[in-house]
Protein backbone atom coordinates (compact mmCIF):
# COMPACT_ATOMS: atom_id res chain seq x y z
CA UNK A 1 0.00 0.00 0.00
CA UNK A 2 3.02 2.66 0.78
CA UNK A 3 4.32 1.66 -2.39
CA UNK A 4 0.87 2.65 -4.32
CA UNK A 5 0.41 5.63 -2.30
CA UNK A 6 4.10 6.92 -3.53
CA UNK A 7 4.05 9.48 -6.68
CA UNK A 8 5.92 8.01 -9.40
CA UNK A 9 8.46 10.70 -10.97
CA UNK A 10 7.62 11.18 -14.66
CA UNK A 11 9.90 13.59 -15.62
CA UNK A 12 13.31 15.09 -13.89
CA UNK A 13 14.16 19.16 -13.60
CA UNK A 14 17.74 20.25 -14.01
CA UNK A 15 18.92 22.93 -12.43
CA UNK A 16 21.82 23.46 -15.23
CA UNK A 17 24.76 25.48 -14.43
CA UNK A 18 23.65 28.96 -14.01
CA UNK A 19 20.62 31.73 -13.19
CA UNK A 20 22.83 34.82 -13.97
CA UNK A 21 21.53 36.48 -17.25
CA UNK A 22 25.18 37.88 -18.27
CA UNK A 23 26.65 34.36 -17.01
CA UNK A 24 23.51 32.61 -19.10
CA UNK A 25 24.29 34.75 -22.58
CA UNK A 26 28.08 34.00 -22.21
CA UNK A 27 27.65 30.21 -21.80
CA UNK A 28 25.25 30.27 -24.36
CA UNK A 29 27.50 32.00 -27.00
CA UNK A 30 30.73 29.62 -25.86
CA UNK A 31 29.06 26.38 -26.06
CA UNK A 32 26.66 27.27 -29.00
CA UNK A 33 30.28 28.07 -31.24
CA UNK A 34 31.78 24.78 -29.00
CA UNK A 35 29.53 22.69 -30.49
CA UNK A 36 29.41 24.24 -34.06
CA UNK A 37 33.16 23.72 -34.21
CA UNK A 38 32.93 19.94 -32.73
CA UNK A 39 30.64 19.37 -35.79
CA UNK A 40 32.25 20.79 -38.30
CA UNK A 41 36.08 19.53 -37.50
CA UNK A 42 34.62 16.30 -36.80
CA UNK A 43 32.38 15.66 -39.80
CA UNK A 44 35.21 17.82 -41.75
CA UNK A 45 37.83 14.95 -40.57
CA UNK A 46 35.64 12.18 -41.41
CA UNK A 47 35.24 14.00 -44.65
CA UNK A 48 38.96 14.24 -45.46
CA UNK A 49 39.85 10.85 -44.45
CA UNK A 50 36.99 9.15 -46.52
CA UNK A 51 37.66 10.60 -49.66
CA UNK A 52 41.37 11.46 -49.41
CA UNK A 53 42.71 7.90 -50.48
CA UNK A 54 46.41 8.30 -48.67
CA UNK A 55 44.38 8.60 -45.33
CA UNK A 56 43.04 4.96 -45.89
CA UNK A 57 45.06 3.40 -43.83
CA UNK A 58 44.29 1.63 -39.84
CA UNK A 59 45.01 4.96 -38.23
CA UNK A 60 43.10 7.24 -39.89
CA UNK A 61 39.81 4.28 -40.14
CA UNK A 62 39.85 4.45 -36.06
CA UNK A 63 40.31 8.27 -36.12
CA UNK A 64 37.26 8.57 -38.65
CA UNK A 65 35.65 6.32 -35.88
CA UNK A 66 36.80 8.49 -33.38
CA UNK A 67 35.24 11.62 -34.79
CA UNK A 68 32.22 10.10 -35.55
CA UNK A 69 32.00 9.04 -31.49
CA UNK A 70 32.73 12.62 -30.62
CA UNK A 71 29.65 14.06 -32.40
CA UNK A 72 27.44 11.67 -31.77
CA UNK A 73 28.77 12.31 -27.78
CA UNK A 74 28.62 15.94 -27.99
CA UNK A 75 25.00 15.71 -29.40
CA UNK A 76 23.51 13.97 -26.98
CA UNK A 77 24.08 16.65 -24.33
CA UNK A 78 24.77 19.67 -25.88
CA UNK A 79 21.72 20.60 -27.75
CA UNK A 80 19.41 19.57 -24.75
CA UNK A 81 21.63 22.24 -22.63
CA UNK A 82 21.99 24.87 -24.60
CA UNK A 83 18.07 24.45 -24.75
CA UNK A 84 17.83 24.92 -21.45
CA UNK A 85 20.36 27.64 -20.63
CA UNK A 86 17.30 30.30 -20.85
CA UNK A 87 14.38 27.88 -19.67
CA UNK A 88 12.82 28.74 -16.69
CA UNK A 89 11.88 25.11 -16.56
CA UNK A 90 14.96 22.85 -17.50
CA UNK A 91 12.65 19.40 -17.68
CA UNK A 92 13.56 15.72 -18.94
CA UNK A 93 10.82 13.17 -19.54
CA UNK A 94 11.98 10.16 -17.80
CA UNK A 95 12.25 7.85 -20.94
CA UNK A 96 14.39 11.40 -22.10
CA UNK A 97 16.56 11.45 -19.32
CA UNK A 98 17.27 7.22 -19.69
CA UNK A 99 17.67 7.32 -23.30
CA UNK A 100 20.46 10.44 -22.98
CA UNK A 101 22.02 8.73 -19.90
CA UNK A 102 22.28 5.41 -22.40
CA UNK A 103 23.50 7.69 -25.45
CA UNK A 104 25.77 9.49 -23.36
CA UNK A 105 27.43 6.90 -21.53
CA UNK A 106 27.58 4.22 -24.62
CA UNK A 107 30.01 7.06 -26.89
CA UNK A 108 32.32 7.84 -23.67
CA UNK A 109 33.60 4.06 -23.12
CA UNK A 110 33.44 3.38 -26.65
CA UNK A 111 35.57 6.29 -26.87
CA UNK A 112 38.07 4.81 -24.28
CA UNK A 113 38.22 1.98 -25.81
CA UNK A 114 38.69 3.41 -29.60
CA UNK A 115 41.45 5.05 -27.49
CA UNK A 116 42.88 1.45 -26.75
CA UNK A 117 42.85 0.00 -30.55
CA UNK A 118 44.65 3.22 -31.80
CA UNK A 119 47.09 2.56 -29.19
CA UNK A 120 47.52 -1.16 -30.39
CA UNK A 121 47.77 0.19 -33.99
CA UNK A 122 50.47 2.32 -33.00
CA UNK A 123 52.46 -0.31 -31.38
CA UNK A 124 51.90 -2.59 -34.58
CA UNK A 125 53.18 0.34 -36.73
CA UNK A 126 56.43 1.08 -34.88
CA UNK A 127 57.57 -2.34 -33.58
CA UNK A 128 56.56 -4.38 -36.70
CA UNK A 129 56.81 -2.06 -39.68
CA UNK A 130 56.94 -4.73 -42.51
CA UNK A 131 54.18 -6.34 -41.42
CA UNK A 132 52.18 -3.78 -40.24
CA UNK A 133 49.77 -3.70 -43.62
CA UNK A 134 49.52 -7.80 -42.91
CA UNK A 135 48.33 -7.38 -39.37
CA UNK A 136 46.62 -4.73 -39.37
CA UNK A 137 44.42 -5.85 -42.16
CA UNK A 138 40.31 -4.52 -43.07
CA UNK A 139 38.96 -7.53 -40.90
CA UNK A 140 41.15 -7.31 -37.90
CA UNK A 141 40.30 -3.66 -37.73
CA UNK A 142 36.66 -3.61 -38.45
CA UNK A 143 37.07 -6.10 -34.83
CA UNK A 144 38.93 -3.77 -33.27
CA UNK A 145 35.99 -1.24 -33.71
CA UNK A 146 33.18 -3.52 -33.51
CA UNK A 147 34.91 -4.50 -29.40
CA UNK A 148 34.40 -0.61 -28.52
CA UNK A 149 31.02 -0.59 -29.28
CA UNK A 150 30.03 -3.64 -27.82
CA UNK A 151 31.84 -3.51 -24.65
CA UNK A 152 30.27 0.10 -24.50
CA UNK A 153 26.50 -1.47 -25.50
CA UNK A 154 27.00 -4.09 -22.91
CA UNK A 155 28.38 -1.42 -20.02
CA UNK A 156 25.13 1.07 -21.08
CA UNK A 157 22.29 -1.50 -20.72
CA UNK A 158 24.10 -2.69 -17.57
CA UNK A 159 24.19 0.99 -15.63
CA UNK A 160 21.19 2.09 -17.06
CA UNK A 161 18.96 -0.53 -16.55
CA UNK A 162 20.26 -0.79 -12.89
CA UNK A 163 19.58 2.89 -12.45
CA UNK A 164 16.16 2.94 -13.90
CA UNK A 165 15.18 0.16 -12.17
CA UNK A 166 15.35 2.19 -8.84
CA UNK A 167 12.42 3.70 -7.76
CA UNK A 168 12.00 7.57 -8.20
CA UNK A 169 9.54 9.16 -5.94
CA UNK A 170 10.43 13.21 -5.13
CA UNK A 171 12.15 14.96 -5.48
CA UNK A 172 13.06 14.82 -8.93
CA UNK A 173 15.83 18.03 -9.05
CA UNK A 174 18.93 16.73 -10.28
CA UNK A 175 22.09 19.21 -9.72
CA UNK A 176 23.35 18.99 -13.23
CA UNK A 177 22.90 19.68 -16.08
CA UNK A 178 22.16 16.40 -18.17
CA UNK A 179 21.36 13.06 -17.02
CA UNK A 180 24.57 11.44 -15.06
CA UNK A 181 24.56 8.69 -12.70
CA UNK A 182 25.80 10.08 -9.72
CA UNK A 183 23.04 13.07 -9.72
CA UNK A 184 20.36 10.50 -10.41
CA UNK A 185 20.96 8.01 -7.80
CA UNK A 186 20.58 10.90 -4.50
CA UNK A 187 17.19 10.87 -5.61
CA UNK A 188 16.31 7.68 -5.59
CA UNK A 189 13.54 6.02 -2.76
CA UNK A 190 15.60 2.67 -2.09
CA UNK A 191 18.88 2.04 -0.64
CA UNK A 192 21.41 2.63 -3.69
CA UNK A 193 24.63 0.93 -2.45
CA UNK A 194 24.53 -2.33 -4.38
CA UNK A 195 24.05 0.15 -7.76
CA UNK A 196 26.51 2.44 -6.83
CA UNK A 197 28.97 -0.74 -6.00
CA UNK A 198 28.31 -1.90 -9.83
CA UNK A 199 28.71 1.27 -10.97
CA UNK A 200 31.88 2.10 -9.62
CA UNK A 201 33.35 -2.18 -10.66
CA UNK A 202 31.91 -0.78 -14.24
CA UNK A 203 33.46 2.06 -14.36
CA UNK A 204 37.01 1.22 -12.27
CA UNK A 205 37.33 -2.33 -14.66
CA UNK A 206 36.52 0.23 -18.10
CA UNK A 207 39.20 2.42 -16.78
CA UNK A 208 41.91 0.02 -15.70
CA UNK A 209 41.18 -2.75 -18.67
CA UNK A 210 41.02 -0.06 -22.01
CA UNK A 211 44.01 2.01 -19.85
CA UNK A 212 46.23 -1.19 -19.42
CA UNK A 213 46.29 -1.58 -23.25
CA UNK A 214 47.02 2.07 -23.90
CA UNK A 215 49.69 1.60 -21.14
CA UNK A 216 51.32 -2.05 -22.20
CA UNK A 217 51.19 -0.87 -25.56
CA UNK A 218 53.30 2.51 -24.85
CA UNK A 219 55.96 0.32 -22.94
CA UNK A 220 56.38 -1.62 -26.19
CA UNK A 221 56.11 1.68 -28.25
CA UNK A 222 58.99 3.04 -25.88
CA UNK A 223 61.11 -0.03 -26.31
CA UNK A 224 60.44 0.46 -29.94
CA UNK A 225 62.08 3.20 -30.05
CA UNK A 226 64.64 2.81 -27.94
CA UNK A 227 66.17 0.59 -30.47
CA UNK A 228 66.08 2.66 -33.38
CA UNK A 229 69.41 3.90 -34.58
CA UNK A 230 69.13 7.71 -35.64
CA UNK A 231 67.38 10.25 -33.68
CA UNK A 232 65.42 11.29 -36.55
CA UNK A 233 63.68 7.77 -36.67
CA UNK A 234 62.80 8.30 -33.26
CA UNK A 235 61.44 11.51 -33.29
CA UNK A 236 59.61 9.90 -36.55
CA UNK A 237 58.28 7.36 -34.78
CA UNK A 238 57.32 9.61 -31.75
CA UNK A 239 55.69 12.30 -33.42
CA UNK A 240 53.18 9.52 -34.71
CA UNK A 241 51.76 9.25 -31.07
CA UNK A 242 51.92 12.67 -29.71
CA UNK A 243 48.34 13.30 -30.91
CA UNK A 244 46.99 10.38 -29.22
CA UNK A 245 48.78 10.85 -26.14
CA UNK A 246 47.29 14.10 -25.98
CA UNK A 247 44.07 12.44 -26.32
CA UNK A 248 44.82 10.12 -23.84
CA UNK A 249 45.83 12.17 -21.20
CA UNK A 250 43.11 14.52 -21.55
CA UNK A 251 40.07 12.47 -21.49
CA UNK A 252 41.22 9.65 -18.97
CA UNK A 253 42.46 12.70 -16.42
CA UNK A 254 38.86 14.23 -17.13
CA UNK A 255 36.93 10.84 -16.35
CA UNK A 256 39.40 9.84 -13.84
CA UNK A 257 38.74 12.79 -11.48
CA UNK A 258 34.98 12.56 -11.90
CA UNK A 259 33.81 8.79 -11.77
CA UNK A 260 36.80 7.61 -10.05
CA UNK A 261 37.76 9.22 -7.25
CA UNK A 262 35.80 8.79 -4.22
CA UNK A 263 32.68 11.82 -4.67
CA UNK A 264 30.40 14.04 -2.41
CA UNK A 265 27.46 16.11 -2.37
CA UNK A 266 29.27 19.15 -1.98
CA UNK A 267 31.78 18.37 -5.06
CA UNK A 268 28.86 18.11 -7.12
CA UNK A 269 29.70 21.79 -8.57
CA UNK A 270 32.45 20.92 -9.21
CA UNK A 271 31.76 17.85 -11.22
CA UNK A 272 29.23 20.08 -13.28
CA UNK A 273 32.21 22.24 -14.39
CA UNK A 274 34.66 18.91 -15.10
CA UNK A 275 31.43 17.50 -17.03
CA UNK A 276 30.81 20.43 -19.38
CA UNK A 277 34.50 19.88 -20.20
CA UNK A 278 34.50 16.03 -20.92
CA UNK A 279 30.68 16.53 -22.76
CA UNK A 280 31.49 19.59 -24.69
CA UNK A 281 35.00 20.84 -25.26
CA UNK A 282 36.74 17.55 -25.48
CA UNK A 283 34.74 16.55 -28.48
CA UNK A 284 35.81 20.08 -30.06
CA UNK A 285 39.54 19.31 -29.08
CA UNK A 286 40.26 15.90 -30.59
CA UNK A 287 39.90 16.56 -34.50
CA UNK A 288 42.18 20.13 -33.69
CA UNK A 289 44.44 18.23 -31.87
CA UNK A 290 45.13 15.90 -34.52
CA UNK A 291 44.59 18.23 -37.72
CA UNK A 292 47.51 20.33 -36.16
CA UNK A 293 50.11 18.01 -34.97
CA UNK A 294 49.90 15.65 -37.67
CA UNK A 295 51.48 16.30 -41.39
CA UNK A 296 49.74 13.89 -43.40
CA UNK A 297 46.12 15.17 -41.86
CA UNK A 298 47.64 18.88 -42.76
CA UNK A 299 48.90 17.72 -46.11
CA UNK A 300 45.56 16.37 -46.87
CA UNK A 301 43.73 19.78 -45.85
CA UNK A 302 46.27 21.34 -48.18
CA UNK A 303 45.90 18.75 -51.31
CA UNK A 304 42.17 19.64 -50.69
CA UNK A 305 41.99 23.73 -50.38
CA UNK A 306 44.69 23.13 -53.71
CA UNK A 307 42.07 21.37 -55.24
CA UNK A 308 39.39 23.65 -54.50
CA UNK A 309 41.35 26.55 -55.74
CA UNK A 310 42.48 25.08 -58.76
CA UNK A 311 38.77 24.52 -59.51
CA UNK A 312 37.86 27.78 -58.89
CA UNK A 313 40.37 29.48 -61.16
CA UNK A 314 39.11 26.81 -64.45
CA UNK A 315 35.52 28.17 -63.29
CA UNK A 316 36.14 31.64 -64.11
Amino acid sequence: MEDKNQTEVTEFLFLGLTDHLHQQIFLFVMLLSVYLVTLGGNTGMIILIWTDPRLHTPMYFFLSHLSFVDICSSSSIAPKMLCDIFAEKKSISFTGCATQMWFSGFFVVSECFLLASMAYDRYIAISKPLLYTLIMSQRVCVQLVMGPYAMAFISSMTYMTLTFSLPFCGPNIINHFFCDISPLLSLACADTSMTQFVFFFLAGSIGILSGLIIMVSYVCILAAILKIQTADGRQKAFSTCSSHLAVVSILYGTLFFIYVRPGSTSSLDINKVISLFYTVVIPMLNPLIYSLRNKEVKNAFRRKFERKNSLMVLVR
